[in-house]
């Protein structure tokens, strides 16, 4: 995915980025790194627009969304979705920018899913100059977003209507994982916002009125998102309580029942434990009906026992 292309008279170019390294001539040039290591930072700092601070930014291995203006171009970095290692805490991938007047310089780490609509933008012919890559990224990463972000919501709706007892456990890690992805999210969807809306209010040669009003809309859906995950937070802890108010119901019910069975044969265990004593005495042993006649009497009290609990309701769900 990394290279480079060059907008020159309404044409545009692919270039290596040796190529696009060594030029310094008119036109417009994007000149995007990906997935690079030891070489970057000596890579950037060869580049003799790009001031140091902004070489060591686009280069820094932990990145939060941020826009710095230094002299007369940005250091713009955005977060978004991409190839995403599931033992990683931060669940959006980040992109840095250096932003000047005919010159973008973009580095990711890890795959973005925003920079192929991008480049598919800039070989169309569709991106003129720096601003429109930028109107373009803020677009394409908030529109990858907004799906992933609206989905958690669906899901706790779907949630809420399968809140039944028998699915408690399954919806209890459902809802955990929903609350781990907003917080992975909304830690980065704020600042997406902030770092746009910093950029509008920057005075920038290379930012037209319509570029700024397509970032202005890109921020406004962060904020949204922001809103939403912060919504959806509130819904999973609540549903959450719910879970674990349901699963304590079940507890103290089935600790009724225990209670109960247990209450029903404590006079049984008593007349049964009276009567195997063995001592001399012991009414009607000799009777040929006298175990059948206890049975019953042992029944009797079972069910006497337990109709007294049914009068009282306390089996009642």
């Amino acid at each position: 995915m990394e290279g480079a292309y060059l907008v020159e008279d309404g044409a545009v170019r692919r270039l290596s980025l040796e190529e696009a390294a060594a030029r310094h001539g008119p036109g417009f040039l994007w000149l995007h790194l990906e997935g690079r290591d030891d070489v970057d930072l000596a890579f950037l700092k060869a580049q003799p627009d790009i001031p140091a601070v902004a070489a060591g930014a686009l280069a820094a291995t932990e990145t939060r969304p941020r826009c710095d203006q230094v002299g007369e171009g940005a250091i713009l970095n955005l977060r978004g979705p991409g190839d995403v290692d599931p033992d990683d805490s931060d669940r959006l991938v980040s992109i840095r920018l250096w932003v000047s007047d005919g010159k973008v310089t973009s580095l990711s780490r890890r795959r973005l899913a925003a920079t192929s609509p991008v480049m598919a933008k800039m070989e169309s012919g569709r991106i003129h100059d720096a601003g429109d890559l930028v109107a373009a990224f803020s677009h394409a990463i908030s529109t990858e977003l907004d799906p992933q972000v609206a989905g958690l919501g669906d899901t706790l709706d779907d949630v809420e209507t399968e809140l039944e007892p028998k699915n408690l456990y399954r919806l209890r890690r459902t809802i955990t994982s929903i609350r781990s992805e907003a917080i992975g999210f909304r830690r980065f969807v704020a600042p997406d916002r902030d770092a746009l809306r910093t950029l509008v209010g920057l005075d920038f040669d290379w930012l037209d009125e319509d570029d700024r009003l397509h970032i202005v809309e890109a921020a406004d859906r962060f904020a949204r998102m922001a809103e939403e995950l912060e919504a959806v937070r509130e819904r999973a802890a609540l549903l959450h309580e719910q879970i674990t108010d349901l699963r304590a119901e079940q507890v103290d019910q089935r600790a009724l029942y225990i209670a109960v069975v247990a209450f029903i044969f404590l006079p049984l265990t008593f007349i049964t434990g009276l009567l195997g004593m063995n001592v001399k005495g012991i009414p009607y042993k000799d009777e040929p009906w006298a175990f059948w006649g206890i049975v019953a009497f042992c029944v009797l009290i079972g069910l006497t026992v337990l109709g007294w609990f049914v009068r009282r309701q306390w089996l009642r769900r």
